[in-house]
């Protein structure tokens, strides 16, 4: 018997098993589909502070940034690349607010300085109102992370099994019911992404996690590389925190190891419609040759979508749920699972044997939307 039961085998739950198997528990990895094969294969690998307000996501997301590089250094395998970011304004309007937030965010520990746009990306277009760059900014391939990180922890993966239920003794939780018989365990994490509310209705727990649709468009790999660093618009830290179930789109920008380039980002709620929407996908190209006139006439090679595990307060959900004892929850990051991934696996294995954790949980609590 296990002593923990991780649901999900995306970057989040295999941070989760990486943790508790460094800890000295024994860990079992289940999912219903692939490794990799939910959200984080659809994902950018994405490590920011750049786009969150001060506040308990930022300190998540600092405490994440430097266990990526330490993760990079002692596991390495999955395209590290701290390649800082650049956020750029269009208007006079949206580098003040820019600038506003830069200076709210430097009070928390987060680097970031006013620069000229073409002193850092030398082919993004002319006119800009200005930009600021943030040197924590990082990228790793989310794929890799997440295959990387299992095969660190040594936890037993088993894929292709889909949880049907969850086993109790009382009132506590003690393992999960599954379509390939009984697993018991100690504890159980839930890191199902955006099906998390699935699994907390399992336990009769209500738990919000909501689909939230985004495209991801990729070109052909470029002979000589055009961008340089992580590179979106202002508007994107605005769309990151809106509420709105309606299409909204900003130009995110950035290149890859192997010379394709990375486009996005929209977002829309619409289930898990995977429908491809043309008008998106043009939308989308249509800002980032807006943004570098270079990619033009560059070929796309594929768009995919995804779904990220959206929460009505833009908060994940980490912790242990007082309803149903011996569950825990990793959820529910909407798009900064894979940044925030480190910092949720190590919360989840101090709070699993009883350690200190470093940063005050109690704004993830999952109990908090009851």
């Amino acid at each position: 018997m296990p002593d923990v039961v991780v649901i999900g085998a995306g970057v989040v739950g295999a941070a989760c098993a990486l943790y508790a198997a460094r800890a000295g528990l024994g860990v079992t990895v289940v999912d219903q589909g692939t490794v990799a094969g939910g959200t984080t294969g659809a994902g950018e690998g994405n490590v920011l502070v750049s786009d969150k307000e001060p506040g308990p996501e930022l300190d998540l997301a600092l405490l994440s940034s430097g266990l990526w590089a330490g993760l990079a250094a002692d596991v390495g395998g999955f395209e590290h690349e701290p390649k800082g970011g650049l956020v750029v304004a269009e208007t006079p309007e949206a580098m003040t607010a820019l600038t506003g937030l830069a200076a709210k965010q430097e009070s928390s520990g987060v680097r970031a300085a006013g620069v000229e746009p073409q002193d850092y990306e030398p082919h993004i277009t002319s006119g800009l109102a200005g930009a600021v760059y943030y040197p924590q900014d990082a990228q790793v391939q989310p794929m890799l992370a997440a295959a990387r990180l299992l095969r660190a922890s040594g936890a037993q993966v088993r894929t292709g099994v889909r949880v049907t239920g969850l086993t109790r003794s009382g009132d506590r939780i003690t393992g999960v019911r599954t379509d390939e018989g009984d697993l018991r365990a100690g504890a159980v994490v839930n890191a199902a992404g955006t099906w998390a509310g699935d699994v907390a209705a399992l336990a009769g727990i209500r738990l919000p996690v909501l689909p939230r649709r985004g495209f991801i468009l990729v070109t052909e790999p470029l002979p000589e590389p055009l961008i340089r660093h992580k590179v979106y618009t202002a508007a994107y830290v605005t769309n990151v925190a809106s509420e709105d179930e309606g299409l909204e789109t900003s130009a995110v920008v950035e290149g890859t190891p192997a010379g394709t380039v990375l486009i996005g980002a929209s977002r829309e709620r619409v289930g898990y419609d995977r429908t491809v929407s043309y008008p998106v996908l043009a939308r989308l190209a249509a800002q980032a040759v807006a943004l570098f006139p270079a990619l033009a006439g560059r070929q796309v090679i594929r768009a995919y979508c995804g779904f990220r595990p959206y929460c009505p307060d833009h908060l994940p959900v980490i912790g242990p749920d007082p309803r149903a004892p011996g569950l825990f929850h990793a959820t529910g990051h909407e798009g900064a699972g894979i940044g925030l991934a480190p910092a949720t696996g190590l919360l989840i294995s101090r709070l699993l044997t009883g350690a200190a954790p470093p940063l005050d949980l109690f704004p993830f609590r999952p109990e908090r939307f009851a």
